[in-house]
């Protein structure tokens, strides 16, 4: 069984590049969405058990998550 090297190589550096631009832009999305909330995140999930909010973000992260997985 041949190994191509070059291809591995290429395809393994390709993953590493679109892992860190998936990161990027669901850190820079994470950024923006508690910019703009008028309260504190971590307090309404943490101290104040607020269910529904951790819910939307939940739901945020994941489409945020699909719209950078069709974008690679």
């Amino acid at each position: 069984m041949h190994i191509d090297w070059s291809s591995l190589v290429q395809s393994l550096i390709e993953s590493v590049l679109f892992t860190g631009f998936g990161l990027v832009a669901f850190a820079v999305a994470f950024y923006i969405i508690a910019a703009v909330t008028p309260f504190s995140i971590r307090k309404e999930i943490e101290e104040d058990q607020n269910t529904a909010l951790g819910i939307v973000l939940g739901s945020v992260i994941i489409g945020i998550a699909m719209v950078v997985a069709a974008a690679i």
